[in-house]
C-alpha cells in the first residue's frame, strides 16, 4: 500500500466492495472499544465481590478507561493525520488487544485499573482514526453521510448490546471473559487492516503540542477525580476544592495557550462552526445521560431487584434492539434532510426517558421497566448519526482526524462524567438498596431529563441557516472540505 496522502481521486477509484471492507474493519474497531465501556457495567457487581472493590473502585474501573480515551483522543487523531492513519490504527489495535489480555488476568483492582488504562491508550488510536479513514474513503457527500451513519450506529449498538453480552459471559464464564472476548476480534481486525485499509495522511503535518496535551489531561482528570472522590471527602474538602481550582486554571491556560499556536492540539478555529460546536456539546450531553443510565441501571437490576447478570443483561435488550432499526433510519434521514430532526427527536426521547424513570421503584412491574428502557434505546439509535455527520461534514479535509477525535472526546468525556456523577449520587445508598437506592437515583434522572432538553436546543440551533454559514466559513480554512 502506498503511504502517500489518499487524495479524493484515488479514494473515488476504490471499488465499492473494498470501500465497504474498509468500513467493516473500522466498525469492528468501534465495536470493541465502545462495547468495553458498557460491557464492564454488568460485570461490576461480580468484580466487586471477587476483588473486594469499593464503590469508588468500581467507578474507576469504568472511568479510568473513558478518562484516558477523552484525554488522548485529540492527540491520536492529529498524530494519525501526521504520520499515517492506517499505521496509528494498527498500533491502536495491538495495544488494545494487549490491554484486554492483561485485564483478563488482573489479580487485584489496582492491576485491573492499570490494564484498563492500557486498553484505553489503544482505544484512543482507533475511534477517531477510524472515522477519519471512513471520511477519506467515502468522498461523495451522500455516500459519506450513509457510511458515517453506519459507523455511528455501530457505536450506539455496541454501547447498548455490551451489557447483554456481558451478562451472558459473566454468568457462563466469569467476569474476566468480558475482556478476553476482545482478543480474537482485534487479531482479525489487524490482519484485515493490513489487507484492505489504504494509508492516508494530511497533506501538511501538524506539530506535536505537549503543553496542550498536558493541560487537557489535567483539566479532565481534575474534574473527574473531584466528582468521584467528593462522595467520600465532601465538596468542601481542601482536596476537592483544590482540584476544581486546578481544573479552572488549566482550562483558562489551555484556551490562552492554544489560541497562540500555529498547530494547536485543540484547534479552536473549528469551534467557530456552530454545527460542529453543537455536535461536540450534544455528544457530551448524550453520553453523559446514557453513561449515567447504564451505571445506575445495571446496579438497580442486580443489587435492588436481585437479578443474575444474564437476566440483567437480557433486560437491556429493549435498549439494544431499537438501535438496529433506528440508527440506519437516522443515518438515511441525515443524508437526505440534515441532522436537525433526528437530533431533536433523540433529545426529546432522552428527556422523556429521564422523566419516566422517576417513577421506577424496587417493585415496579418488569414490563413497565422494560418499556422505560426502550426509550433509551430509541434515543441511542437516533443520536449518534447526526452527531457524527455534523462533526465531520464541512470540516477541512486535512483536519479529518482532529475533527473526528474531538467528537469522540465529547462522547468519552460525557460517559466519564455520567458515571462519576451518578456513582456519587447513588453510592451512599447502594448498600441500603430498595427505596433508598431508587430515591437517590432521582437526582440522576432529573439530570438526564435536563440533558435531553439541552440536546433538543442544540439540534435546533446547530441546523439554522446562520449556523451552516459559520460552517462554510470554517471549512475554507485549510483547503478542500469533506
Amino acid at each position: 500500500m502506498s503511504s502517500s496522502v489518499l487524495s479524493p481521486p484515488r479514494a473515488a477509484e476504490m471499488s465499492r466492495r473494498r470501500k465497504f471492507l474498509v468500513l467493516a474493519v473500522c466498525c469492528a474497531s468501534m465495536i470493541v472499544v465502545v462495547m468495553d465501556i458498557s460491557i464492564v457495567n454488568v460485570a461490576l457487581p461480580a468484580m466487586g465481590r471477587d476483588l473486594g472493590a469499593s464503590e469508588s473502585g468500581l467507578q474507576w474501573t469504568v472511568d479510568a478507561y473513558t478518562l484516558v480515551l477523552a484525554g488522548f483522543l485529540v492527540l491520536a487523531g492529529s498524530t494519525a493525520d501526521r504520520v499515517g492513519r492506517r499505521r496509528v490504527f494498527q498500533a491502536g489495535l495491538a495495544a488494545f488487544g494487549l490491554g484486554s489480555l492483561l485485564c483478563g488476568v488482573a489479580p487485584g483492582m489496582g492491576w485491573l485499573i492499570a490494564a484498563r488504562v492500557l486498553q484505553a491508550v489503544g482505544g484512543t488510536m482507533l475511534n477517531p482514526v477510524a472515522m477519519a479513514i471512513v471520511a477519506n474513503t467515502f468522498t461523495g457527500a451522500a455516500e459519506r453521510a450513509r457510511a458515517i451513519g453506519i459507523f455511528g450506529s455501530t457505536s450506539g449498538l455496541a454501547l447498548a448490546l455490551g451489557p447483554i453480552l456481558g451478562g451472558v459471559l459473566v454468568d457462563a464464564l466469569g467476569w474476566r471473559s468480558v475482556f478476553w472476548i476482545n482478543v480474537p476480534v482485534v487479531a482479525a481486525a489487524i490482519v484485515c487492516a493490513a489487507l484492505f485499509v489504504p494509508e492516508s495522511r494530511a497533506a501538511r503535518a501538524r506539530r506535536f503540542d505537549p503543553v496542550g496535551q498536558i493541560l487537557m489531561v489535567l483539566v479532565l482528570g481534575s474534574v473527574v477525580y473531584a466528582v468521584i472522590e467528593s462522595g467520600s471527602l465532601g465538596w468542601s474538602s481542601p482536596v476537592i476544592v483544590g482540584l476544581l481550582v486546578v481544573a479552572a486554571l488549566g482550562a483558562a491556560g489551555l484556551l490562552r495557550y492554544e489560541s497562540r499556536r500555529t498547530d494547536p492540539l485543540l484547534e479552536l478555529r473549528l469551534f467557530r462552526s456552530v454545527p460542529f460546536s453543537s455536535a461536540i456539546v450534544a455528544a457530551l450531553c448524550a453520553l453523559c445521560g446514557f453513561g449515567a443510565f447504564l451505571f445506575v441501571t445495571t446496579q438497580y437490576l442486580q443489587d435492588v431487584r436481585g437479578l443474575p447478570p444474564v437476566a440483567a443483561g437480557l433486560c437491556l435488550l429493549p435498549v439494544g434492539l431499537p438501535v438496529l432499526v433506528v440508527s440506519p433510519l437516522a443515518g438515511r434521514m441525515v443524508g437526505e434532510r440534515g441532522p436537525r430532526l433526528p437530533l431533536v427527536a433523540a433529545g426529546s426521547v432522552l428527556a422523556l426517558g429521564g422523566g419516566v424513570s422517576l417513577t421506577l421503584r424496587p417493585d415496579t412491574p418488569l414490563p413497565a421497566v422494560l418499556a422505560v428502557y426502550l426509550l433509551f434505546g430509541v434515543f441511542l439509535g437516533a443520536v449518534n448519526p447526526p452527531i457524527s455527520n455534523s462533526a465531520i461534514s464541512g470540516m477541512p479535509r486535512s483536519m479529518a482526524g482532529l475533527a473526528g477525535s474531538l467528537a469522540s472526546t465529547g462522547r468519552q468525556a460525557g460517559t466519564t462524567l455520567g458515571v462519576a456523577i451518578s456513582g456519587t449520587v447513588i453510592g451512599p445508598q447502594i448498600a441500603r438498596g430498595g427505596t433508598a437506592f431508587t430515591g437517590a437515583a432521582h437526582g440522576v434522572w432529573w439530570m438526564t431529563l435536563a440533558l435531553g432538553a439541552s440536546i433538543v436546543a442544540l439540534g435546533a440551533i446547530g441546523s439554522t441557516r446562520w449556523a451552516h454559514g459559520t460552517a462554510e466559513r470554517v471549512g475554507t480554512l485549510t483547503g478542500p472540505r469533506l
